[in-house]
């Protein structure tokens, strides 16, 4: 049954055979080092293999996690396993990004689960709580090396040691230790010198690791390595140096290529696209009539018009920010052959497997975080690892282009390898936290212990210096200067309080700690979230989420400036609603304009820039869902609660909490439909609901039942009303209050329900001084039971003021929220009453009416005088809204607006022939529901009997009156 999984593999690799027997017969933990290009992913199939012949069938409780650095490799591995193992049973589940719920479900069901460093640690940084990581039997490890990545490495590192963690402590806690399955470690790496120190990290006490390492002389295809060098002036930037090497590409692919695929590695997007138009313009290739043809119609269907031209001279680029179907076609083209020569950016070495014949690095220096700096000896090992296609060919060719004076540099690196050292003592404080958080850690005697089970520990015990150690220490020396690493990152926590130490040097977790961890939030952002006021807008909000380190992967290129500096400021299209000051100049200005445009529908006509924006909006989630629990900790910080809140909820629908596309958030509207329904006036879900099914499919163009779909959403969506209520018992300093939040159709909602089961409000109230009176989360189930929820809240007396906020925030839509001020009477005061009036961010909203909380959708709230003015109800009455006059007695002054009131202000800027004509049509249907074409019949009926027929009558002429003389 498992001759489907090695189909392909008709004989073993010289790799493969040394592998077999301690892969398919031992449970040893093993670590492979071997040039890329050997079919180490065969070893992972062989272990899974193995665990598959040792569990008894059916394979119940048995989890196989594979994790790759990146999702591209994670994508790859997923398409190939799920066409291998499925066959046999074995169900796979990709687990990469911000997983919503049902995926975390689905998960439990799957056998194989594909993942990265970053997903996994989230992951299990509740793995007390969480039974997949305990059934976890078989771990596999791809690329391994990337353990030497400043930024990415400690994350791998601290999974696979915390993956060791809850393997002893499964063993420790159980009564019979046979009872708990073995753990077994697979990692696989290209060529590093030190893959010693990797297995001897993955040894457990029972037995060492096997380390497997093959030579490059062991390589299947046999790998020519050449290095050019080529002048560079002192006066010359490296970007004029990189310019002037798209010019010799043509004559190193003339004389290295042997007229098969070439891949050429360039260090920008921008670069890869210079490169390719270039080379169509110096080369001519030799094609088929087979090849042009298939050439021509891979082209017809690429959407890059640039592309296209580049791909019938053959020639194509390939880079992460291009559309995933274009992709997906120059992949296809360059794999079969027809496709002479495609330029990449170097991220597809690690991502994408598309061999070549020859492989060119077009420059050694690369563009990172605003400087130009050298590739890794890594990244170059990855790059010429691409050289060979084991199917066609028996010798390939990889070329390095430096500058002269580095030339001999990476001869010398070609021959050796770098070492692969830690990186966990850079991001030592986050990690520390999380396991504080999750009990592994509890002293710092238990810390050290933590340090051991890592990389770290082995690799500073043999090269102290790269830790900043001295060079004559024992293991003792490090070790205590381990410990003094410790407790300064601890120290670090303690004075944020986000861990408690006592004199015994024993650790508590904290509630901000713990948030922390659970939301996965970097030290540096919890740092700058504690520098707070409480009175942040939401404008001060955006800007603080825009410097958080969790958006330090995204860059600011050049060519983006020209549309980030439009969308911030033009006085002829629609910009962001907090423009910045000056240009867009940096990664936080970028980011900060870029949630802004998201937020406001601002369309962006790049696609570069739209998957920056799914990354920062999939992190932004993250971080705002975490400062909106960070902050109700605390109680004088009533205006950034509130705020925080809200910017949650945006960042969640992808709208501004005054957003007139309330639309875009129901089933089937995306953006196109939700502008033609603005811009007919439909920007609340009253609106909606009182509009036509019929009227809403000729503004939609779509065909019934369409406008029954969209209404029938909205009608099933929750309605919110607030009441409150002050009881007699008061003082000068206290008085106690009765909110009541009522779900006015809960009745209707007992059927069927639009909102999902885990929708909630939150009842956040704060007073003059802005203090949080309170602070709780309400979810829908609570009120489906009875319809509402009554609570009694004392409140104290501030210094500024008697008003109070009072606030309804919906967790998933914009457009239900409910908010009011209410003036609460003390023993000193004669009660004044309440008025209803929305946040200071929704002024726009409000006087649009686009959503439930209007002052005209807002319940009156209660009050001790017995109700409300004459005037108060006549003008509402009339359909109107009050006057601005500020006459002490509406009723008695002589305005005759201040007793009618005034008409609504205008939704549309301009009347419109379409808007008139929509508003005709809504004139129509508020007279009846009846559809259009069979209430113009009507109408012509009732003309018809309303004809006075004797008017029409004959009457003989003896009968007239005589005419008068």
């Amino acid at each position: 049954q498992f001759r489907s999984i090695f189909k392909e593999f008709p004989y073993f690799n010289y790799a493969q055979s040394k592998a077999l027997d301690d892969l398919l017969y031992t449970d040893r933990n093993f670590v492979i080092c071997a040039p890329t290009g050997s079919g180490k992913t065969v070893m992972f199939e062989l272990a899974i293999t193995r665990l598959l012949m040792e569990a008894p069938l059916p394979w119940l409780n048995i989890k196989v996690v594979y994790m790759a650095p990146i999702k591209a490799l994670c994508s790859q591995r997923f398409d190939d396993w799920k066409e291998k193992f499925g066959p046999i049973g074995l169900s796979c589940k990709e687990l990469t990004g911000d997983t919503v719920m049902d995926d975390l479900f689905e998960i439990h069901n799957a056998d194989i689960i594909i993942t990265t460093p970053e997903k996994w640690d989230s992951m299990t940084r509740r793995w007390r709580d969480n039974s997949i990581v305990q059934l976890v039997r078989l771990f596999l490890i791809d690329e391994v090396h990337v353990i030497k990545d400043e930024n990415r490495g400690a994350t791998l590192e601290v999974v696979v040691s915390r993956m060791k963690t809850v393997q002893s402590a499964l063993w420790r806690l159980s009564e019979n230790h046979s009872t708990v399955p073995p753990l077994r470690f697979v990692a696989v790496s290209a060529t590093i010198p030190n893959a010693e120190d990797i297995a001897e990290w993955l040894s457990d006490s029972k037995m060492p690791a096997v380390c497997l390492k093959i030579d490059e002389d062991q390589r299947p295809v046999k790998l020519r390595k050449i290095v050019l060098g080529f002048p560079c002036s002192d006066n010359q930037t490296e970007f004029k140096f990189d310019l002037t090497l798209n010019y010799k590409i043509a004559s190193i692919i003339q004389t290295y290529s042997e007229q098969k695929p070439s891949l050429v590695f360039c260090a920008t997007r921008k670069g890869v696209q210079q490169a390719a138009s270039v080379l169509a313009k110096d080369a001519k290739f030799l094609l088929s009539i087979e090849q042009k043809q298939r050439l021509q119609r891979s082209a017809n269907s690429l959407k890059d018009s640039k592309l296209r031209d580049l791909l019938m001279y053959g020639v194509a680029y390939h880079h992460a920010g291009m559309e995933v179907s274009d992709r997906k076609i120059i992949e296809g083209a360059f794999t079969i052959g027809d496709l002479p020569v495609l330029f990449t950016t170097s991220t597809l070495a690690m991502g994408v497997n598309l061999p070549a014949h020859l492989v060119v690095i077009k420059s050694t220096m690369h563009y990172v975080g605003g400087v130009f700096q050298e590739y890794s000896e890594t990244d170059i090992l990855q790059m010429i690892g691409r050289a060979g296609r084991p199917q066609f060919d028996t010798t390939a060719t990889a070329v390095i282009m430096t500058r002269l004076s580095t030339r001999e540099k990476y001869i010398q690196m070609l021959n050796g390898a770098d070492i692969i050292e830690s990186s966990l003592h850079r991001h030592l404080v986050e990690h520390l936290n999380a396991e504080i958080v999750l009990h592994t850690v509890t002293d710092v005697t238990v810390a050290l212990e933590w340090i051991r089970s890592t990389f770290l520990y082995i690799r500073a015990l043999k090269n102290p210096t790269h830790y900043g150690f001295s060079t004559g220490l024992d293991k003792i020396g490090i070790e205590a200067k381990l410990r003094e690493l410790c407790l300064k990152n601890l120290n670090d926590l303690s004075s944020f309080d986000l861990i408690r130490m006592d004199q015994a040097n024993n650790f508590k977790p904290t509630e901000t700690g713990r948030l922390m961890a659970w939301y996965y939030i970097a030290f540096d952002t919890v740092k700058q979230f504690f520098t707070i006021k409480g009175t942040e807008t939401l404008k001060e909000l955006i800007t603080m989420i825009s410097n958080c380190t969790e958006f330090l992967d995204v860059k600011l290129r050049t060519n983006e400036k020209k549309i980030l500096n439009a969308l911030n400021k033009d006085k002829d299209k629609i910009t962001i609603r907090f423009p910045m000051e000056g240009k867009i100049k940096t990664r936080e200005m970028k980011i900060n304009c870029l949630i802004q445009a998201q937020l406001g529908c601002i369309p962006v006509q790049d696609f570069t820039l739209t998957q920056d924006t799914g990354r920062i909006f999939r992190n932004g989630l993250r971080v705002t869902r975490w400062l909106c629990d960070f902050l109700a900790s605390c109680k004088n910080n009533f205006s950034a609660l509130l705020n925080s809140l809200i910017l949650a909820k945006c960042f969640r629908c992808r709208l501004w909490e005054n957003s007139l596309h309330v639309s875009k958030q129901l089933e089937k509207i995306g953006v196109s439909l939700s502008n033609a329904m603005v811009n007919a006036g439909l920007t609340s879900f009253k609106k909606i609901e009182e509009t036509n099914a019929r009227e809403l499919e000729l503004i939609l163009n779509r065909h019934p039942p369409f406008g029954n779909q969209i209404k029938e959403s909205v009608l099933y969506l929750p309605k919110y009303e607030l009441d409150v209520e002050q009881l007699p018992k008061y003082s000068d300093t206290l008085a106690e209050i009765l909110v009541t939040i009522k779900l006015i159709n809960y009745e209707q909602l007992q059927t069927k329900r639009t909102a999902t089961d885990f929708h909630c409000v939150t009842l956040v109230m704060g007073d003059a001084d802005n203090q949080v009176i309170f602070n709780q989360k309400i979810m829908d189930s609570v009120l489906l039971k009875s319809g509402n929820w009554t609570k009694k809240i004392e409140v104290k007396r501030a210094f500024k003021s008697e008003d109070i906020s009072i606030n309804l925030i919906s967790s998933d839509y914009v457009g239900l929220d409910v908010q009011q001020v209410y003036t609460v009477s003390y023993l000193t005061r004669k009660p004044v009453g309440s008025k209803m009036v929305t946040n200071p961010n929704l002024k726009a909203q409000s006087s649009l009416g686009t959503c439930y909380n209007s002052p005209q959708c807002l319940p009156a709230a209660k009050e001790d005088t017995g109700g409300r003015s004459k005037v108060d109800i006549n003008y509402k009455k009339y359909g109107n809204r009050e006057c601005n006059h500020r006459c002490k007695n509406k009723d008695v002054c002589g305005h005759d607006c201040c007793k009618t009131g005034v008409p609504p202000k205008s939704e549309m800027n301009g009347d419109s022939e379409f808007s008139l004509y929509l508003a005709d049509l809504r004139s129509r249907n508020s007279i009846s529901t009846v559809p259009p074409v069979k209430r113009l019949k009507m109408q012509m009926l009732n003309q018809a009997q309303n004809v006075d027929l004797k008017k029409f009558s004959f009457t003989p002429k003896s009968l007239l009156p005589p005419l008068p003389r």
